[in-house]
């Protein structure tokens, strides 16, 4: 009886970690379609209020800063991909990590990124958000 709830209960946890590794690989689409987008909305609902951004070239923003700068509309992304993107569970925190390319504007300045990142989500009350986005610069190949 105990093997039996013990299999039964593994499999329940096989299944939730495959559902919620689903949930993040298409959250990290919402991701990135919102920078396309311009759609600060929906990143302001994917960012916790804990959030913050480190990034190369830029000091770290916690979330009311990011919110701003999305909401600003100043920056235009005109290319942002993700590829080589893992996804790591932890209980109700995750860790997704990959490789981001990505083209934008700001006022007549082009500017190309290619960089390695790393996020942090947490779920709370059954939904996951970011705390944390960290990148850093990956020159081709690396």
């Amino acid at each position: 009886m105990l093997v039996n709830m013990l299999s039964t209960l593994l499999l329940l946890m096989a299944v939730q970690s495959s559902d919620d590794k689903a949930e993040l690989v298409r959250l990290e689409e919402v991701w990135n379609i919102a920078h396309l987008e311009g759609d600060a909305s929906t990143l302001e609902r994917l960012w916790a209020d804990e959030f913050t951004v480190t990034v190369p070239r830029m000091p770290v923003m916690p979330r009311a800063e990011a919110v701003g700068v999305a909401r600003s509309n100043r920056i235009k992304f005109s290319k942002y991909e993700t590829s080589e993107v893992a996804v790591e569970i932890f209980g109700n925190a995750a860790v997704v990590r990959g490789r981001m390319r990505r083209s934008r504007s700001r006022g007549d300045q082009s500017i190309e990124d290619e960089w390695r990142f790393t996020k942090v989500y947490v779920k709370r009350e059954g939904t996951w958000k970011v705390v944390a986005f960290h990148a850093s610069e990956s020159p081709s190949g690396s």
